[in-house]
């Protein structure tokens, strides 16, 4: 059913008021289980909105470094608690707008809490040290300071994690934010600023503004007012934010694909290898950066171990995030789900073997989703282009190995390193793996999914920009280091 007048139509949020944009013109934010319902209407801005937020977040910012870390951290525990009393409609909102199921969603924004608390802690944590000088007489040590304005451009997967493990490390260290979502998520983005409304965050040290990644995120980009700039997104749109912030001199932070490998060893607990592969890699519909897309099984137990993943993965449900039973939710938009059909053709086209899944589901009530069946291959080969292109779907790529040594370095051959995860019992192939896996996250006998907000988190290779989120990792790129020498 079409609820298209029901829907709500959300604003910018600018200097803490929320303001249309000055085209006057929205879009639609739709279900991708239900393509003919529109969650909401959002923004659709210029250039103009963007200088008006970043104008209102450099006013801010000027009050805004003044305070302490410690009172900018108890903004941060009220913002906290606001969102928790909203999780529950925030959560269902996700699901609606972005389709992973609802316990998921959950689990995502009650993450979205902890990071904000976490960070209110940081405001008490040191952010210098004293350094011997050679002057008996004198006094030096370093200072972390903010770096001005920070631009935050995020995805649609994670639509308050990610957010989220941005915006409190930049605003506790002392940076105001001007922050564009996803447009296909903008939605679940504007409940988030209903949030830091409620919370009575400053006018201004938090701002949203929606819109089309070509205005507003290259907007961000190119604005002389934007100190920093951190992004999640594709690599090809990541290299674009490079390179638009070295041209100016603006820091950046960049956080990109994966393409990324579980290892099957010999000796592996295969229930437990074949229950992490399937979590990893098809929950949220496999759209993680994190998400498990090469499954490299040693010869020795590939067989029993095919047999186990396609029995688990028969066993699946699709369907509507918001039904209790379902496991597996739709793709986000049309155009991901028509991005991962094109991936799955171009498998088949080169000759891997489909094993199971593979297309569009129409089910009666699903007919009018975005959803792809959970899907494996087989007899993969390093070439091919489901083995070096992330998918962000629902697709796993069975690869066969005789040696642990052979599974590395199939496991490396990618331009990617963010996760990856080796199932096995033996310390010598554990340590051999961790010391030889080219990836910023490696995981034993745990899905390759799995990211903890207190421990730095990135890539390698073509996956980052080299620098680390999370933790009290996330310093090194909110602030820059000052270093100071008193004589009296």
């Amino acid at each position: 059913m079409s609820v298209h007048t029901q829907a709500q139509t959300y604003q910018n949020y600018i200097g803490g008021e929320w303001r249309p944009s000055a085209s006057n013109q929205v879009e639609a934010s739709i279900n991708p289980a239900n393509r003919h319902e529109v969650i909401g209407y959002v923004q659709k801005s210029t250039a103009e909105d963007l200088d008006q937020a970043v104008k209102a977040a450099q006013s801010a910012q000027i009050a805004w470094r003044k305070l302490s870390g410690p009172a900018r951290g108890e903004y941060l525990y009220r913002l906290a608690n606001v969102l928790e009393r909203h999780l529950d409609d925030i959560a269902a909102t996700m699901t609606r707008e972005m389709g992973k199921t609802l316990p998921e969603a959950k689990g995502e924004t009650a993450r979205g809490v902890a990071i904000l608390r976490y960070y209110a802690g940081e405001g008490m944590r040191k952010i210098g040290d004293v350094i011997p000088s050679t002057d008996s007489e004198g006094l030096m040590f370093t200072s972390r300071v903010p770096l001005g304005v920070v631009g935050v451009i995020t995805p649609w997967n994670f639509p308050v994690a990610i957010p989220i493990w941005k915006i409190a490390p930049a605003i506790v260290y002392g940076n105001t934010v001007v922050f564009k979502p996803a447009q296909e998520t903008a939605v679940t983005a504007a409940k988030l600023m209903e949030c830091v409304d409620e919370a009575g965050l400053p006018p201004g040290v938090v701002n949203m503004v929606t819109g089309a990644g070509s205005v507003i995120g290259q907007g961000i980009v190119d604005h002389p007012g934007i100190a920093a700039v951190t992004f999640t997104g594709s690599d090809q749109v990541g290299r674009q934010v490079g390179l638009g912030a070295l041209a100016r001199g603006a820091k950046y932070q960049l956080e990109m694909g994966g393409k990324n490998p579980v290892i099957v060893a010999a000796d592996a607990d295969l229930d437990l290898a074949v229950e992490a592969t399937v979590s990893g890699g098809l929950r949220s519909t496999g759209q993680k950066c994190t998400a498990t897309s090469r499954v490299i099984v040693q010869s020795a137990v590939y067989d029993a171990f095919k047999q186990k993943l396609l029995e688990r993965v028969a066993a699946l449900k699709v369907g509507d995030g918001l039904a209790p039973d379902t496991w597996m939710g739709p793709c986000a938009s049309e155009r991901q789900m028509q991005t991962v059909l094109g991936y799955i053709q171009k498998g088949l086209e080169e000759g891997a073997v489909l094993l199971c899944g593979g297309k569009r589901v129409t089910a009666p009530g699903l007919e009018h989703g975005f959803y792809v069946e959970p899907t494996v291959f087989e007899n993969v080969t390093p070439d091919m282009t489901i083995a070096r292109e992330e998918i962000f779907g629902p697709v796993l790529a069975l690869m066969k190995v005789d040696t642990l040594q052979e599974a590395l370095q199939l496991a490396n051959d990618s331009r990617f390193g963010l996760s990856a995860s080796i199932f096995t019992r033996d310390i010598g192939n554990m340590l051999e793996f961790i010391r030889d896996m080219d990836a910023g996250l490696v995981r034993i006998n745990a899905e390759s999914a799995g990211v903890e907000l207190q421990a730095p988190f990135g890539g390698m290779k073509q996956s980052s920009s080299h620098s680390r989120e999370q933790g009290q990792a996330a310093i090194e790129f909110f602030t820059a280091i000052k270093t100071v020498f008193v004589k009296g």
